[in-house]
């Protein structure tokens, strides 16, 4: 098993983070990864991406042309990423931002209303949360619990009021595509 995910938005969305939370769940959960994100020289607004590698052997290089998954949090990153993932693969859309649809019929796609959720449970800048809940639901890849300990671990200390919120937003997102 070998997963490479391409994960791009605006820088502020929160799509580092899913890359990240997903590498550290994946090394939980005692798979090899890697995580190299990639952004351009403004803090918010301005393009981000990153590569995650789930793999159950030894990964070679956190580079790839060809990812097997793409989250697009923007317009500009579906029109970028879409073409090159391998066929039979997966897309993820936010489809609160990003109007156009996924044009290859050899591509899946899962269309999810991230800003919405995210408002719905109350806040929203969980929006990435819901993504990832999504994406964690539909490639059964990482288990829930695993993804929910992560966010536990991440919003310790002062932040821990945010673990609820965090964890309702993935959850919703997982419900989106089961």
């Amino acid at each position: 098993m070998k997963k490479e995910i391409i994960i791009s938005g605006f820088g502020g969305q929160g799509g580092l983070a899913i890359g990240k939370n997903l590498a550290e769940a994946g090394m939980a959960e005692g798979l090899n990864v890697t995580w190299a994100p990639s952004y351009g020289p403004e803090m918010r607004g301005g393009t981000a991406n990153c590569s995650v590698v789930l793999s159950d052997k030894p990964v070679g290089s956190p580079v790839f042309a060809h990812p097997t998954e793409l989250i697009a949090l923007n317009e500009p990153s579906l029109a970028k990423f879409e073409a090159g993932v391998l066929p039979g693969g997966i897309v993820f859309v936010n489809s609160d931002v990003v109007t156009d649809k996924v044009q290859r019929p050899d591509l899946t796609a899962y269309y999810v209303p991230c800003s919405q959720i995210a408002e719905e449970v109350g806040n929203s800048k969980v929006s990435n949360m819901v993504m990832l809940g999504a994406y964690v639901a539909a490639t059964g890849i990482l288990k829930p619990e695993t993804i929910e300990k992560m966010i536990e671990e991440m919003f310790a200390g002062p932040k821990a009021k945010f673990i609820p919120l965090n964890i309702e937003a993935f959850r919703r997102g997982m419900a989106c595509v089961q």
